[in-house]
């Protein structure tokens, strides 16, 4: 069982940056494949970014790359997203996810944070 709590949402204006953070209980955090995903109103929650159990791979939805970069820190059991040049339609609640296959679904949540750009 692995408990997932997300931090660092906000409001932040276009082009601005924020760091967001989800820190994992439990001994086992490195055998787990991390994900964000993210859920704006009124649509459907999409995948953002993932990265591999030792971060040696990560791989991003096409319309934030370039601009936010996913990282770990198995020590701290925690995953990082950092989110620059931020536009409006990144506006949404963001979510962590923890899975241990590549090919499995995420069995893991966080419970979200907001995060809102303003124009």
């Amino acid at each position: 069982q692995v408990q997932l709590v997300e931090s660092g949402g906000g409001l932040v204006q276009a082009g601005g940056s924020l760091r967001l953070s989800c820190a994992a209980s439990g001994r086992t955090f490195s055998s787990y494949i991390m994900g964000w995903f993210r859920q704006a109103p009124g649509k459907e929650r999409e995948f953002v970014a993932r990265i591999w159990w030792s971060g040696d791979s990560t791989y991003y939805v096409d319309s934030v790359k370039g601009r936010f970069t996913i990282s770990r820190d198995n020590a701290k059991n925690t995953v990082y997203l950092q989110m620059n040049s931020l536009k409006p339609e990144d506006t949404a609640v963001y979510y962590c996810a923890a899975k241990r296959t590549s090919g499995a679904g995420y069995d893991y949540w966080g419970q979200g944070t907001q995060v809102t750009v303003s124009s």
